[in-house]
C-alpha cells in the first residue's frame, strides 16, 4: 500500500518508482475526485476574500500544496478539516509579499493567477516565474494584455515579474481575450470581481475551471452573466468580506483518465461521479471507434450546477478513428484529455494521427509509449502517427516531465504483459490525488519500489 501525509494534505514522501505486473482485467468501482485546475483557481480567488473560504473535497495534490505553500508564505492561515479534503482558508489583513516561496511558486504554472487578484490592493509586487510541466514555451502575453486594461503592467527581471498597478484607472469596459485559455480568462475574470464597474469579457473559456471559478465568485456576491459561454459580464464589487463554503467540481481529465484505464485494460469499470458535460465529445469519438459504454441517470455536483453521471465501460474491440483526433477549446476535445487518445489508438485496428497543436513538447513525450511496445511514430512537435493493435510488453521507463503523459505510461503498463518499472512518478502527485492506490483497488498489480 502506499502512504498519505493527512496533515499536509500530500503525498508522503516516496514511494518516487512503481513496479506494475500488467495484463490483468479490472473490476469494479471509483469515484471521481474534484478538479484539480478547478482546486488551484479557486484558492487563488480566495485572495480576493477578506472572510474565510472553505473548500470542500479539495484535490490533496502537489500541485495544491505548492499553492498553499506560497499562500502561507504570504500569511494566508490554512487548516485541513477531517479527513475528506475540506479546507479553510484566512487572510490576513495585508498580505505579506516580500518572502513568497519562490520555490514552490517556481514549480507551478497556477502562481500567474495571482496577478487578477493581487492587482486591487497593491501597486508594486513581485512574483517568481510560473513553472509547471515542460511543454513547450507558453506565453504570458495573453495575460498581460488582459490585465493592462486594468492598469498592471509587468516588467521581466531577476527570474521574476516585477508588478506595477496604476491607482486610477478608467473602466475596462468590453475586453477581447487574444486566447481563449483557461487560467487566461480566470486571470481576467479575477481582475474584474472587484473592479467598481461591469466589464464584458470576450473569447472567453467556458470550460470546467473557469465555471467552477464563476459558481464560487457569486457566492462571494459577484453576479456574472453568461456563464458557459465565451461573453462574460462581470459586475465587480469593489470590496469582498463574505464567509463562503464551496465545493468544487469533479476532475473531467481524471475522469476521462479512469475511463481509459478501463478501455486499455479491456476491463468494465464504473467510473462513479463524471462531469458528463465536460467529456461528452471524448466519449463520442471514443463509441465512434467502437467504445460500448453505459450511463446513470444524471445527478447535481455538490456545487448544485455541475451535472454528473456513473459510466460503465465495456470491454469492447476498437478500430482507429477516421479523421485526426486534435483538441479544440471547450465544448471540444479537451486539450488534457489529448494524450489518453494515443494509447486508445494503440489499442485499436488501423493507423490513427494525433495532433496536439497547442504544445511543443507533449507529443514527443508520448513517443516513451513505444518502449512498452507501441507504434508510435513522431511526424512533428506536434503530430503523431500511432498504429494499433499493438502487443504491450513491460519495461523500464522514467516518467517525462510531463503529467499526463506520465499517467498515459502508467495505464499502458497495466495492459503490458510482465513486469514494468515506472521511474521518478513525483509528476503524477502533482495532478492525482493516490492514483496508483485507487488503481490497486481495483485490482491492479502495483507496488511501490
Amino acid at each position: 500500500m502506499f502512504d498519505f501525509d493527512g496533515d499536509s494534505g500530500t503525498a508522503a514522501p516516496g514511494p518516487r518508482h512503481l513496479r506494475v505486473h500488467g495484463g490483468t482485467a479490472l473490476t469494479g468501482s471509483i469515484d471521481v475526485k474534484t478538479s484539480k485546475n478547478a482546486g488551484v483557481a479557486l484558492l487563488c480567488a480566495s485572495l480576493l476574500n477578506r472572510g474565510p473560504t472553505v473548500l470542500r473535497r479539495v484535490a490533496r495534490i502537489e500541485e495544491v500544496n505548492r499553492i498553499l505553500r506560497v499562500l502561507a508564505s504570504m500569511g494566508v492561515e490554512h487548516e485541513w478539516l477531517g479527513t475528506e479534503g475540506d479546507l479553510r482558508l484566512q487572510p490576513p489583513e495585508r498580505l505579506d509579499l516580500t518572502g513568497i516561496d519562490a520555490d514552490a511558486a517556481r514549480r507551478t504554472r497556477s502562481i500567474i493567477m495571482f496577478l487578477g487578484p493581487l492587482l486591487h490592493d497593491y501597486h508594486e509586487f513581485e512574483l517568481p516565474f510560473a513553472g509547471g510541466c515542460e511543454l513547450g514555451d507558453r506565453t504570458v502575453e495573453p495575460h498581460l494584455a488582459a490585465l493592462r486594461r486594468f492598469g498592471l503592467s509587468i516588467e521581466r527581471s531577476n527570474d521574476c515579474y516585477r508588478t506595477t498597478v496604476k491607482e486610477h484607472v478608467d473602466p475596462p469596459g468590453t475586453i477581447v481575450l487574444t486566447e481563449r485559455g483557461d487560467t487566461v480568462t480566470a486571470n481576467a475574470i479575477m481582475a474584474a470581481a472587484r473592479f467598481p464597474d461591469s466589464t464584458v469579457i470576450r473569447n472567453a473559456s467556458c470550460n470546467y475551471q473557469v465555471q467552477d471559478l464563476c459558481f464560487y465568485l457569486e457566492q462571494l456576491g459577484v453576479r456574472i452573466d453568461g456563464v458557459g459561454t465565451t461573453t462574460l459580464t462581470v459586475h465587480g464589487e469593489k470590496d469582498i468580506n463574505t464567509p463562503v463554503d464551496y465545493a468544487p467540481a469533479e476532475d473531467p481529465i481524471e475522469a476521462w483518465s479512469l475511463v481509459s484505464a478501463a478501455i486499455v485494460t479491456e476491463s468494465e469499470i464504473t467510473v462513479r461521479r463524471t462531469p458528463i458535460e465536460f467529456v461528452e465529445i471524448e466519449l463520442a469519438l471514443a463509441e465512434e471507434m467502437g467504445l460500448a459504454y453505459s450511463r446513470s441517470d444524471e445527478y447535481l455536483a455538490a456545487n448544485g450546477r455541475t451535472r454528473l453521471v456513473d459510466l460503465t465501460v465495456h470491454p469492447s474491440p476498437l478500430r482507429a478513428a477516421a479523421d485526426k483526433i486534435h483538441p479544440m477549446p471547450f465544448p471540444g476535445l479537451n486539450i488534457d484529455n489529448l494524450p489518453f487518445f494515443a494509447l486508445i489508438a494503440s489499442c485499436a485496428e488501423g493507423s490513427t494521427m494525433i495532433h496536439d497543436w497547442v504544445y511543443e513538447s507533449r507529443a514527443i513525450y508520448l513517443t516513451e509509449l513505444n518502449r512498452l511496445g507501441a507504434q508510435v511514430k513522431l511526424l512533428d512537435p506536434h503530430r503523431l502517427h500511432v498504429q494499433g493493435p499493438v502487443k504491450w510488453t513491460g519495461a523500464e521507463v522514467v516518467c517525462p516531465p510531463a503529467l499526463r503523459p506520465a499517467v498515459v505510461l502508467l495505464l499502458a503498463m497495466l495492459r503490458a504483459e510482465g513486469t514494468s518499472e515506472l521511474r521518478h512518478v513525483d509528476v503524477i502527485h502533482r495532478g492525482y490525488e493516490q492514483l496508483a492506490e485507487r488503481l490497486q483497488r481495483l485490482g491492479a498489480e502495483i507496488a511501490p519500489i
